[in-house]
């Protein structure tokens, strides 16, 4: 049966461990090398986690990046094509050489601070069924109680608690034709989830398409005017990166848009983009 792999260096066993306990106990297939994992050779082991796995979760830590097996299991993944979710297992560590090649745009989830475990499993579990859809679950788990309707990411901004949203107004741009402006809704609704779609030239970069509109999510610098419109080009571009000052375990992000080159805020309670990060342009992935 495919599962999700759970890859990690034997230093933070027990919290892989940990992990690999709440999710089996929530539903999810996982496996780990302690669980019917490494026995006899490694690299048929490795072979089989990975060959098997539809997410492969690396536990990311300075004793991982320099871990000869690690790389070797982590660049076998990503040859392969698995869906890689990354998770932070270390305080001010910065995935780079290889690691930080292979996990370039790839959202981690914040397993730093073991107070707030719980939180960051329901985070994991958001990201894992969001990043793949054929996760065969053999229970109800916690986040699937009520499902959503909708497919996609929902943005909550952390300072005011609300939802990032198509507003139902549309109006006429000379160069790029018919927008629809942006709102900040109390409650999420169907014009409050996003899909995401990666550029093929460049993994870093992501497209936004309202679920509800199939219109993608767009920055104009010039009039400061966040928008959707029918087709995505330079300005519907956007890059997301993990809050890393965030460690309440939830999905904490900026949103930074790559031609207009500014993140997205909510000052003064209006939608806006600023040159500079700050707490206004934290939002949780809902």
């Amino acid at each position: 049966m495919s599962h999700i792999m759970l890859s990690y260096q034997w230093d933070i066993q027990e919290v892989a461990k940990k992990v690999f306990d709440k999710l089996t106990s929530d539903g999810f297939p996982v496996w780990m090398d302690v669980q019917g994992g490494v026995a006899g050779n490694i690299n048929d082991s490795m072979a089989f986690g990975v060959d098997n796995a539809l997410v492969v979760c690396p536990f990311m830590t300075q004793k991982y990046a320099d871990s000869k097996n690690c790389k070797k299991e982590l660049n076998y993944a990503d040859a392969q094509d698995k869906e890689i979710v990354p998770v932070m297992a270390q305080n001010a560590f910065k995935a780079s050489g290889w690691l930080g090649l292979i996990t370039a745009g790839l959202l981690w989830v914040d397993f730093r601070n073991p107070s707030t475990f719980d939180q960051s499993v329901v985070s994991l579990e958001k990201e894992l069924q969001h990043t793949c859809s054929e996760l065969d679950l053999s229970k109800p788990i916690s986040t699937k109680k009520s499902p959503a309707p909708f497919k996609g990411r929902a943005f909550r901004n952390l300072q005011t608690g609300k939802y990032l949203a198509e507003s139902g107004e549309v109006k006429y741009h000379q160069a790029s034709g018919s927008r629809s402006s942006l709102v900040l809704r109390e409650k999420p609704e169907a014009t409050s989830y996003w899909v995401e779609e990666r550029s093929k030239e460049n993994k870093e970069v992501v497209f936004y398409k309202n679920f509800s509109t199939n219109m993608y999510l767009g920055y104009d610098p010039n009039g400061d005017y966040i928008y959707t419109k029918e087709q995505h080009y330079g300005a519907e571009e956007w890059s997301l990166v993990c809050d890393e000052n965030n460690s309440n375990g939830e999905r904490a992000v900026v949103i930074f848009a790559c031609f207009g080159k500014r993140f997205l805020a909510v000052r003064n309670g209006k939608l806006t983009g600023v040159d500079r990060k700050s707490d206004d342009c934290i939002w949780i992935l809902d």
